[in-house]
């Protein structure tokens, strides 16, 4: 569905008027639990960004090999 977008700069951040699907707006507050279409907005923005930063950590992270046996993490594992 194409939408439009109108942007406006102001002194303590950017106001943006976008044209959202009702429906899937609606279903964004139910599953976050929020009270305000922006609060919607802002909760699946920074699920979005904890998402792609989460991947480019194991992208960076990659993977490697632990030398320990499985006893040796069990202990590992319950140590506080």
């Amino acid at each position: 569905m194409p939408y439009s977008t109108d942007v406006w700069v102001r002194l303590l951040g950017v106001k943006t008027t976008v044209l959202i699907d009702d429906a899937l707006l609606q279903a964004a507050m139910k599953a976050a639990g929020a009270r305000t279409k922006r609060q919607a907005i802002e909760a699946g923005l920074r699920a979005l960004v904890r998402q792609k930063n989460l991947e480019a950590l194991k992208e960076e992270l990659g993977t490697f090999d632990l030398d320990l046996s499985l006893e040796e993490l069990e202990r590992l594992r319950s140590e506080p």
